[in-house]
């Protein structure tokens, strides 16, 4: 049975560097699966994909070497044993906030006896080069589970879902946590406090022992974020790297026109 690379690194202490994928296009995943990137992360929270697409784009990462993770809406058993049953090596959950749903996300990606997740089909171990019985056997041990803090809630339970046994990483998202940071006139969180914030995440996954890490938009913040100390970090996404370029191009041809601004991950 193949073994999860990100897993590995993440307890080494290394950073893991991924991106996002929100089109759901078999072509645009297998050529990025090829480029390097330690883990792809198929968004199924905030994007238009079904299970069948889904299925076959985990399995266009796997066999290209890397490694296909789900967001998946949310933490509940269903929706993870149907992200690993089709394929994924490891799940993001949004919006854990606190230790109770942190342990049933937990629960639901593991076998028992350390969770409830009901073994049945065959695409995961396919994805892993195995038998049904061998991933059965072993799953548990490489399946990676990521848990999302988003909201000043979250943060002031990090030591409580951090701490837990099964926990892999912990993922901010910003846009969220910044706008869960609202006060209640609709303030925004300065700059200062943001950052404050996330250096309380940063610090409560180093007295417990978890990696952490967010969501970046360019390589150059990446790499200050794993300075300070993160190491599970997504860089936009293939449809930003579309855009992105697109409008370069738009720009240079057109200067005086405005390229449309119409993805920001």
């Amino acid at each position: 049975m193949r073994t999860n690379p990100v897993k590995r690194l993440l307890r080494e202490g290394r950073p893991t560097f991924g991106t996002w994928l929100s089109l759901g296009d078999l072509y645009a995943t297998r050529t990025l699966a090829r480029c390097g990137f330690d883990w792809l992360t198929l968004d199924i929270e905030h994007s238009a994909i079904d299970w069948s697409q889904a299925a076959m784009i985990f399995a266009c990462i796997a066999d290209a070497g890397c490694v296909p993770l789900a967001r998946v809406p949310q933490g509940s058993h269903d929706y993870i044993k149907r992200v690993l049953d089709a394929g994924a090596w490891g799940i993001v959950v949004p919006m854990v906030d606190t230790a109770e749903q942190a342990r049933t996300a937990i629960r639901a990606a593991k076998y028992p006896p350390l969770g409830n997740r009901s073994l049945g089909g065959g695409m995961h171990a396919m994805n892993f080069g195995c038998t049904a019985g061998e991933y059965y056997r072993h799953a548990n041990d490489e399946i990676l589970v990521v848990l999302q803090t988003e909201s000043p809630t979250g943060v002031a339970n990090a030591e409580q879902i951090y701490s837990l046994p099964g926990v892999d990483a912990i993922f901010v998202g910003p846009v969220d946590l910044r706008a869960n940071m609202r006060s209640p006139d609709g303030r925004e969180a300065s700059d200062e406090e943001f950052e404050a914030m996330l250096d309380r995440v940063v610090a409560v996954g180093k007295q417990t022992g978890t990696p952490t890490g967010m969501h970046v938009m360019d390589p150059q913040a990446t790499r200050r974020r794993a300075e300070q100390g993160m190491q599970f970090l997504a860089v936009g996404s293939e449809l930003r790297f579309m855009v992105q370029r697109a409008q370069e191009v738009v720009r240079a041809l057109w200067p005086d026109r405005a390229a449309a601004d119409v993805a920001r991950y």
